[in-house]
């Protein structure tokens, strides 16, 4: 079967990080907000994201629990503000790249593992709307990568058969599940142009 339609994944592939340098969103956390990353790491995405992360708890209900105990001076707001805006840096050219692609013909999706709230946001504010079809994400699904469940609904939700789709991934688990899910895979190390990898597949 042809290649139709490329599921993209963000982080790690179409975004990295903080605009200004590309390291991670929480570099400065303490310096710019006064909470420590290690203590955010082990009372909230210790405890309450793998529920989040497959809509089973909302991230302005379950936040809200940690900040009280290490944070009590800032608002849910204010971190998700901070948070979200300091995980944006795209990568431009390989937008640039599938930009071209969806002009030729194909579908472009993003597939990721996201909570509602940045997912919104990575289409809303960060005007991803306007370059993809659709998004596929965990907690909109109920299932998250590595999951076979998340490939299944994935390939369901946007119509299309599994091997018509190719996933660009950086993470090796997910490319193994979405081969064993019947979809076409390719492990993202932008070492190569993006429509070099889809000129050999299709």
């Amino acid at each position: 079967m042809v290649t139709k339609a490329i599921m993209v994944d963000v982080d790690g592939v179409l975004v990295h990080g903080r605009p200004e340098d590309g390291r991670h969103w929480s570099t400065s956390l303490e310096a710019d907000l006064g909470i420590s990353a290690e203590d955010l790491h082990w009372e909230f995405f210790a405890v309450h994201w793998g529920d989040i992360i497959i809509g089973r708890a909302m991230l302005t209900d379950r936040l809200p629990l940690a900040l009280q105990m290490i944070a009590p001076h800032l608002t849910v707001d204010q971190l998700i503000n901070y948070w979200f805006t300091k995980d944006t840096r795209l990568d431009e050219k390989l937008l640039r790249d599938l930009m071209q692609l969806r002009s030729s013909g194909f579908q472009l999706h993003l597939a990721t593992n996201q909570e509602h709230l940045r997912a919104k946001y990575l289409l809303d504010e960060l005007g991803l709307a306007k370059h993809f079809d659709s998004i596929q994400y965990s907690a909109q699904i109920g299932a998250k990568k590595p999951e076979l469940e998340f490939f299944r609904a994935a390939a369901l939700r946007t119509s299309l058969s599994p091997d018509e789709i190719l996933l660009i991934d950086d993470v090796a688990e997910n490319i193994e599940a979405a081969k064993e899910a019947g979809w076409r895979a390719v492990l993202w190390t932008a070492e190569k142009p993006i429509y070099e990898i889809i000129k050999d597949l299709v």
